[in-house]
C-alpha cells in the first residue's frame, strides 16, 4: 500500500509517498480501506516539529494523519461492532500514533463509527478530530445547558463551525466571531448573532457570556476573560494558558479549562447520529487528491481555512 513517511520533522517535503506492507489487526482490531483523510492544524504543526512531534518522535518514521473514513475491510476475532463492508469514520489513536496518510489503516472497534448513509466520506473525514473537539469540550468541560450565552471565536473553522450546530442543538444562545466575508456561513450555521472581528470590537458588544470558546490563547485570553461573566467557562483550545490569566480568571470565578481530544467511538456515534438527522453538517471547503498531500498541508498553514480540508483516496 501507499503511505506517507515521515522521516524527519520539517517542511512538507520531508512527506514522502512510499510502498509499504499493508498493517496487520489484532484481535479487537479492524482494517480500513481509507476513502478520505481530514487535514488538522495538529497534522500541520507536528509535521513542522511541534505539536505531538516530541511524543511522537520515539516512533520514527512517522505516518501522521488521525482523521478517517472508509470501508471495512477485515475484523479481528474479537470485533462484535462491525463487519466486512461497513462504511466507517473516526479519529484513530489520538494521542498515539495514528498512521492516517496511508491507503489502509488499522483502528480500535472502540474509535470508530459507522458513516450514514447520507453522509459522503469527504463530509464524513471532516467530523472527527473537530467535531469531537468542540463536542468534549463543550459537553465535558463547559458542560454546556439549555439557555447558555456562548461566544465561538474563530466560528468559520474546523472546530468552530462543528461549536456552532453543537451549541445550538444543545439550545443555547450562540454567537459567532469570524472575518466579515464569512457573515452569511456563520449564520447558515445556525448562530444567533454574528460579529465581523476585522470590523467590529467584540469588547464593545458582548458581555457576561456563559460560556467563550478562545483557539488562540495567549494573550487573547485576556480579552475572552473580559467577555465571560463570574461563573462562566473559557474553553482554550491551545495549552498556552499563562499564570497571571490563571490568576485573574480565579478572582473573577471563571474556569479557563485546556484538555485534549480523545479517540472516543461513543462520541462519534453520538455526532453520526445528529449528521444522519443533518443537525450537524461538514463544511468541505477544499479537496485535494492523494498525491497532493503537501498542497494540503500549506492550505492548512495559511490560517484561514473556512470548515474542513480533505484529502480523497
Amino acid at each position: 500500500m501507499k503511505a506517507y513517511v515521515l522521516n524527519e520533522f520539517g517542511g512538507v517535503e520531508n512527506l514522502k509517498l512510499k510502498e509499504i506492507e499493508k498493517p496487520k489487526i489484532s484481535e479487537k482490531e479492524v482494517l480500513i480501506k481509507v476513502k478520505a483523510i481530514s487535514i488538522n492544524p495538529v497534522d500541520v504543526r507536528t509535521r513542522a516539529g511541534y505539536a505531538m512531534a516530541e511524543y511522537l518522535k520515539k516512533d520514527m518514521p512517522l505516518i501522521l494523519g488521525w482523521d478517517i473514513s472508509g470501508i471495512v475491510e477485515e475484523v479481528g476475532e474479537k470485533v462484535t461492532k462491525f463487519k466486512t463492508g461497513d462504511a466507517v469514520f473516526g479519529m484513530i489513536n489520538f494521542l498515539g500514533h495514528g498512521n492516517g496518510y496511508a491507503e489502509y489503516v488499522v483502528a480500535s472497534e472502540n474509535h470508530i463509527a459507522k458513516k450514514p448513509d447520507n453522509v459522503s466520506f469527504e463530509e464524513a473525514a471532516s467530523a472527527t478530530l473537530a467535531a469531537l473537539t468542540a463536542w468534549q469540550f463543550l459537553i465535558n468541560d463547559a458542560m454546556i445547558k439549555k439557555g447558555d450565552r456562548v461566544l465561538i471565536q474563530a466560528a468559520s473553522g474546523g472546530v468552530g463551525h462543528f461549536a456552532v450546530q453543537i451549541a445550538k442543538h444543545f439550545g443555547a444562545y450562540v454567537i459567532g466571531l469570524a472575518s466579515s466575508k464569512n457573515k452569511d456561513f456563520i449564520l447558515s450555521l445556525g448562530a444567533d448573532e454574528y460579529i465581523s472581528y476585522d470590523k467590529q470590537e467584540v469588547t464593545d458588544l458582548v458581555k457576561n457570556m456563559d460560556i467563550v470558546i478562545d483557539p488562540f490563547a495567549k494573550e487573547n485570553l485576556y480579552k475572552s476573560l473580559e467577555l465571560t461573566k463570574k461563573g462562566g467557562v473559557i474553553i482554550s483550545l491551545l495549552p498556552m494558558i499563562g499564570e497571571d490569566i490563571k490568576e485573574k480568571a480565579k478572582e473573577k470565578n471563571v474556569k479557563i479549562t485546556y484538555s485534549l481530544v480523545d479517540s472516543n467511538g461513543e462520541n462519534m456515534r453520538q455526532i453520526a447520529e445528529l449528521m444522519e438527522k443533518g443537525k450537524i453538517k461538514s463544511y468541505v471547503s477544499k479537496v485535494f487528491n492523494f498525491n497532493e498531500m503537501d498542497k494540503a498541508h500549506l492550505a492548512m498553514e495559511t490560517g484561514k481555512t473556512v470548515g474542513k480540508i480533505v484529502i480523497r483516496i
